[in-house]
C-alpha cells in the first residue's frame, strides 16, 4: 500500500501548473500594447488645419519626418537636433536613397523662419520631395 501512495505523489509533482505562466504572459502583453504607441510619439504638436488626408501608399523607409516645436526645436527620428544636424542627416540619407521624401510637421504657432530654415537647406541640396503636414479637415 505504501508504494502505491508514493507513486501518486510522484505523478502529481510532475505536472506543471501553467496558470501563473498564462498570467505572466497576459501581463506582458498588456504592458507591450500600452507602451508601444508611446514609443513612437515625438513632440506634442498642434498641426494647423489643412485639406484632404494623404491616401498614397508609401514605404516608411523612404520617409523622414522633421518635427518643429513652437519654440523652434527640431526633432528627427526621436532625437532633438539643430537645423544643420537635421539637414546633414537627411542629405546623407538622400544620397543613399534618391526616392526619399521629407515630411515637415510644425506646430501651428511656429515662426515661419524655423520652417523655412529646414526647407531652404533641403532645397539647396536638391531634395524636392518636401511635404508640409497638416491636420486633415473632418
Amino acid at each position: 500500500m505504501r508504494r502505491f501512495s508514493q507513486r501518486n505523489s510522484l505523478v502529481t509533482l510532475s505536472e506543471i501548473n501553467i496558470t501563473p505562466l498564462l498570467d505572466l504572459a497576459f501581463v506582458l502583453l498588456i504592458i507591450f500594447v500600452i507602451t508601444t504607441p508611446l514609443l513612437e510619439q515625438g513632440i506634442n504638436l498642434k498641426l494647423p488645419p489643412g485639406g484632404q488626408a494623404d491616401t498614397r501608399k508609401l514605404d516608411k523607409n523612404d520617409i523622414r519626418v522633421v518635427e518643429i516645436s513652437q519654440s523652434g526645436q527640431y526633432m528627427l527620428s526621436g532625437k532633438f537636433m539643430t537645423v544643420d544636424q537635421v539637414a546633414a542627416s537627411i542629405i546623407s540619407d538622400f544620397r543613399r536613397n534618391p526616392r526619399l521624401m521629407v515630411d515637415v510637421r510644425a506646430d501651428e504657432n511656429t515662426a515661419h523662419k524655423h520652417v523655412i530654415a529646414i526647407i531652404d537647406r533641403l532645397a539647396n541640396a536638391g531634395i524636392e520631395q518636401v511635404s508640409m503636414r497638416t491636420h486633415p479637415k473632418r
